[in-house]
């Protein structure tokens, strides 16, 4: 039984998951992609590292205030047709950030653009909620969010390479890169409609007892804290697992959106810039893919983000020390291993301890703590950029943090856990 069970898990997962990940891709590519349009635009457009810094983090500005209302979308329409909106808007404000000829415009339109991606990422980790059990949550979740790291080894070299297009039909090369990689959005939201079932029961490639049996696999699971929202609400492991996204999305967005600049201040060309940011990228698939596995086999979450949020914070720290290319670039690289590993493991603790709306609401504040973070991270880099002339102030600050982050999680896993029942639990949910 099982077997059988595993069987259409695995269905179910290459079904879904290989799509889901095309669109978080191409979803991330748009969010950060500003990062390498940076490399020639602050020089057009004459934008000092505290206005980019800005302009870059306002996305979680718009981002954090329409995540309950989008959410709210896509709950009442289903994911089918909410993500094809949500898709086909984001995709034409990327692309129309090309337009852009002034700091507040550039502003305008990073707040636009969060405002539409905003129920994209939570809509789809609670879409896996309606497919897989908890237990084996993890590592689909871990598959899914391998797109950040794809969307650097993806993104960086064809960003790097569009950049080259300076002067075609008379446009710079970074207003060619926010029109050509606004389009796959746009084309791929399409695909969507037919691509993305509301639900189980709505799957054309199922059969009738298998859409029966991951009904039945998922209404089984013990329901350990009642599902209503004012339960998430009311519940301070919720908050502390929430607070330490606040500063794991400042270290990440941070350097996601600034790692181009920081390359680029190494002495290396535009060109190189994109094919050199992959080997952090790289390393991170590997390590992501690995650890979600691990969280799902050993049953823990608290560890699995408690440890990795440590790496990175060393790594930052290493960043703020060390000198030499090669070192600063190893630290970089122990960031983004760090930051993406415990992002799986983050997300589905934040609803292994609840269900129904309630996981909904965790999901989402989690969520929400992390564009708070995101719009905090690129602006704080800019703006100690802007006074000190160096990236180690913002570095170091990023890794106390992220070590602040990683000891509230470990809080969390001391805490007690009841059951409807009022039973203790062990903490490591």
């Amino acid at each position: 039984m099982r077997r059988d069970g595993d069987r259409l898990l695995a269905k179910c997962a290459w079904r879904l998951l290989p799509f889901m990940a095309v669109l978080y891709l191409v979803n991330y590519i748009d969010r950060v992609n500003a990062g390498f349009a940076a490399l020639t635009m602050n020089r057009d457009l004459g934008f000092s590292p505290s206005v980019f810094g800005l302009g870059a983090g306002i996305f979680f500005a718009g981002y954090l205030l329409f995540q309950i209302p989008g959410n709210a979308l896509v709950e009442r329409f289903g994911a089918r047709i909410s993500m094809c909106w949500i898709m086909a808007a984001w995709g034409a404000i990327s692309a129309a950030t090309a337009l852009v000829h002034s700091a507040s415009g550039f502003y305008a339109l990073r707040f636009f653009l969060g405002v539409a991606e905003a129920a994209f990422f939570p809509g789809m980790i609670f879409y896996l909620t309606l497919w897989f059990p908890r237990a084996d949550r993890g590592r689909f979740t871990a598959a899914f969010a391998c797109a950040i790291p794809l969307s650097g080894i993806v993104g960086g070299p064809v960003s790097s390479l569009v950049l080259q297009m300076d002067g075609v039909l008379g446009l710079h090369g970074w207003q060619w890169l926010f029109l050509l990689e606004g389009l796959p959005a746009c084309v791929l939201a399409i695909s969507v409609l037919r691509r993305l079932p509301d639900r189980p029961a709505e799957a054309p490639w199922l059969t009738a007892d298998e859409k029966v049996a991951i009904v039945t696999r998922l209404s089984d699971e013990p329901e350990w804290e009642d599902s209503e929202l004012s339960d998430a609400l009311r519940n301070p492991r919720v908050y502390g697992i929430a607070f330490a996204g606040l500063g794991r999305g400042a270290a990440l967005y941070g350097a996601t959106l600034w790692l181009p600049q920081m390359v680029q201040a190494m002495g290396f060309s535009n060109l190189l810039v994109g094919f050199i940011v992959t080997i952090p990228y790289i390393a991170t698939v590997i390590a992501m893919i690995l650890w979600g596995y691990s969280s799902d086999r050993s049953g823990d979450r608290i560890w699995h983000v408690a440890l990795p949020t440590l790496v990175a914070a060393a790594g930052f720290a290493g960043a703020a020390i060390f000198r030499g290319n090669l070192p600063v670039l190893a630290s970089l690289t122990m960031c983004m291993v760090g930051l993406l590993a415990a992002t799986s493991p983050h997300f589905v603790l934040a609803a292994s301890f609840l269900r129904g709306k309630a996981a909904a609401a965790s999901i989402a504040l989690l969520n929400s703590a992390t564009s708070v973070g995101g719009f905090a991270g690129p602006l704080l880099i800019g703006v100690l950029k802007q006074q000190s002339g160096s990236y180690g102030q913002a570095m170091a600050v990023l890794a106390l943090g992220l070590l602040i982050s990683a000891l509230v999680i470990i809080a969390v896993g001391r805490s007690p856990v009841q059951t409807a029942n009022s039973v203790p639990r062990p903490a490591d949910a």
